[in-house]
């Protein structure tokens, strides 16, 4: 049998980016690892990441994490429910900020896990920080993330952890600026739509709380309005609209506010003359539509200020965990409503 010799190329070293870059291997190991605590001129800091580009050399994550004593890996669990543009851009702008600060970022599908369950999963990539959004983390799991070497795990959500910190997401106020709205533009028979989609719960729940405590003690009446998000499951609700006597509607957010309106105005239901519309999240779309539409714009945190809470947690394992309150609501009142 003739056997056939397969040359497979050397894997380029930091001695080999040293070499070319005319330098010493620390150098090169300070200058990829962006560490400050040792000054560099930026004509060598050159020299080195030109010499690494040259040679095709990749820093190895594991070997780094080694030295360090811990991973540079923040883990974020891909959300288990359905996510709009708003929250989109608020997940991009806080991988782009953890990067600057040197960590990677990896996101983790855990479609079938849940709670602590999950905890255990992740726990088996070592990250050194886990960012879990929603609700079923519960101490046990952040205890799990702990003793596998996570330095922070940080929730957001509607509630605290104990030993994580946390980001407490206040949808009650979406839900009481909807509701004060609506009753100061005289109206007293309102709507609040809930999402069908399986997890959205823990968001809409809050929020129709949040209009019933604005309406607290006022002649004005709150009915639900269970909604799956189809245009057939739309254009039934409309359909049924005239016999409701419902002269408002806060539809959860701006997507399910367009696809209620749409179908209402199929119905020849007029806007508002007829009924109120109000959204939230405060999207673009929203207002291109004719009647523009009103909305709550939410306030959310900066991923600067979350990747930099990150930072420190990393930084200070043993320390307090911090929490925040935030998601700031205000109503943008367009002709809708």
């Amino acid at each position: 049998m003739r056997s056939v010799m397969v040359q497979i190329p050397n894997t380029p070293t930091s001695a080999d980016v040293a070499r070319l870059a005319g330098v010493s291997r620390a150098t090169v190991s300070y200058v990829l690892n962006n560490t400050s605590a040792v000054r560099i001129s930026e004509a060598t800091r050159r020299r080195v990441h030109e010499a690494a580009r040259e040679l095709g050399y990749v820093p190895h994550a594991a070997a780094r994490s080694l030295r360090a004593g811990h991973s540079r890996m923040v883990l974020m669990p891909a959300p288990a429910i359905p996510v709009g543009p708003l929250y989109s851009r608020f997940l991009n702008e806080l991988q782009w900020a953890l990067g600057r600060l040197d960590y990677t970022v990896v996101q983790y599908g855990s479609v079938g896990l849940e709670g602590d369950e999950a905890a255990r999963a992740w726990a088996e990539l070592r990250p050194v920080a886990v960012l879990v959004p929603g609700a079923g983390l519960g101490p046990q799991g952040v205890a799990v993330l702990k003793r596998s070497g996570a330095r922070a795990v940080v929730t957001l959500g509607p509630g605290r952890v104990e030993g994580a910190n946390a980001l407490l997401m206040d949808h009650d106020a979406v839900g009481h600026c909807a509701g004060a709205h609506l009753y100061a533009r005289g109206r007293r028979k309102i709507g609040v739509v809930l999402p069908g989609e399986p997890g959205l719960e823990v968001y809409s729940r809050p929020r129709l709380a949040g209009v019933r405590e604005a309406l607290r003690g006022t002649d004005a009446t709150v009915t639900e309005l269970p909604l799956a998000y189809t245009e057939e499951a739309a254009a039934e609700l409309a359909a049924r609209w005239t016999g409701s006597g419902l002269d408002a509607v806060f539809a959860y957010n701006d997507e399910y506010a367009m696809l209620l309106m749409r179908a209402l105005q199929d119905e020849g239901v007029r806007i508002p003359e007829d009924v109120a519309v109000i959204g939230a999240d405060d999207l673009v779309l929203g207002r291109l539509l004719r009647p523009r539409l009103s909305t709550v714009h939410i306030e959310l945190p900066s991923g600067q200020d979350l990747a930099e809470l990150v930072d420190r947690a990393v930084r200070d394992p043993g320390g307090e965990p911090e929490v925040h309150t935030v998601l700031g609501a205000s109503v943008i009142r367009r002709e809708s409503s």
